[in-house]
C-alpha cells in the first residue's frame, strides 16, 4: 500500500474500478512489479490468482484471530477512524477496503473483524491448490519463501518492517 501515491485513502481508478466489482488491466495496473504483498492487492488474491496461474500465493498469518485484531487495531484502524468523521474529504477507499473485507458497512467491530479474518484464510485454502499455497508467518523470514519458489536465501536480513511499534498516532 505504501507505493500508491494517495495511499490509503485514495488507491487511484483502477483499484477504485476493481472496488467496484471491474477487472483493471492487472498486467498494466502491476507492471513494475514482481510480487504484491498488502492491501489493496491481497484483497484481490483470488482474481490476481486468475490473472497470474502460475504465481505463489503467500497467505501470512497470525497465530490467532484476536492477535490480527489486536495488531490492526492499534495500527490501520485508528486511521480509517478519521476518514469516518463528517468533515472528511481525503477520500474513502481505505473504508471500502475494510467493506470488502468484512462483508460489511459495520466493519468496526472486532468479533466481525476476526470472523472476517477467519473467513478469508479459510477461503484462500479451500480455493488455493496446495502446490501453489504458502501458509507463513513473517518470523519464519526468507526460508519458507525462498524454498516455495526455489531460489536462494538472500544474504540480507528478512525486512521486518511495518511493525506495531513504529505505527504513531499524530
Amino acid at each position: 500500500m505504501r507505493e500508491l501515491p494517495g495511499h490509503p485513502f485514495d488507491l487511484g481508478a483502477a483499484w477504485r474500478r476493481a472496488l467496484a466489482g471491474e477487472t483493471p488491466n492487472w498486467t498494466k495496473l502491476l507492471d513494475s512489479y514482481v510480487a504484491a504483498v498488502d492491501w489493496p492487492a491481497s484483497l484481490f488474491w483470488h482474481e490476481l490468482s486468475v490473472a497470474y496461474p502460475d504465481a505463489l500465493v503467500l497467505l501470512s498469518l497470525r497465530d490467532t484471530s484476536q492477535e490480527w485484531w489486536e495488531s490492526a487495531d492499534a495500527t490501520i484502524l485508528p486511521y480509517a477512524h478519521m476518514a469516518l468523521a463528517p468533515n472528511w474529504k481525503e477520500g474513502r477507499d481505505f473504508l471500502t477496503l475494510l467493506e470488502k473485507l468484512t462483508g460489511t458497512k459495520q466493519w468496526d467491530d472486532p468479533a466481525t473483524f476476526m470472523s472476517a479474518y477467519e473467513r478469508h484464510n479459510a477461503t484462500v485454502r479451500a480455493t488455493i491448490p496446495a502446490h501453489r499455497l504458502l501458509e507463513w508467518r513473517a518470523s519464519e523470514g526468507w526460508p519458507p519463501i525462498c524454498k516455495a519458489l526455489d531460489l536462494p536465501i538472500p544474504e540480507h536480513p528478512f525486512p521486518l518492517t511495518n511493525k506495531r511499534s513504529e505505527w504513531k498516532q499524530e
